[in-house]
């Protein structure tokens, strides 16, 4: 997923691996998606993340991602500090589990005490369905 020369070479990109999933291809590239450079650590502190959603006037921002206690929780908190109502989608994250560790369970602790909102993908889909027939 990392696997990229430098961030504005895109030479071999296209089914490189760090290429968007096919599936997702018409979603990411439908001119409307805000795509920011990539993070560096866990969190959207090293990018541009906030400037982009501040341009495209977006406010509130439902959080997946692949490493639910490391950086789906950064970008949560951050987006938060920044002033972002955040709902996170549990069933669209995951965390390490290991023999003495859950990162799940303790992202799933933090989101549910700091996060705008939390909710599974099922009724955060209703949800947005319901605002949009408004």
């Amino acid at each position: 997923m990392f696997d990229r020369p430098s961030a504005l070479n895109l030479e071999g990109f296209e089914g490189s691996g760090a290429d968007w999933l096919d599936q997702y291809k018409p979603y990411i590239e439908n001119g409307e998606t805000v795509v920011t450079s990539p993070h560096k650590v866990y969190g959207p502190d090293s990018n541009d993340l906030a400037l982009q959603l501040r341009k495209a006037g977006i406010n509130k921002v439902i959080l997946a991602g692949m490493s639910s206690n490391l950086c789906t929780e950064s970008h949560m908190r951050s987006l938060i500090e920044s002033g972002f109502e955040v709902m996170v989608v549990t069933d669209a994250t995951a965390g390490a589990i290991t023999e003495h560790y859950n990162g799940y369970d303790a992202s799933l602790t933090n989101f549910r005490m700091i996060a705008s909102a939390v909710d599974n993908t099922a009724n955060t889909v209703k949800a947005i369905r319901s605002a949009y027939k408004k």
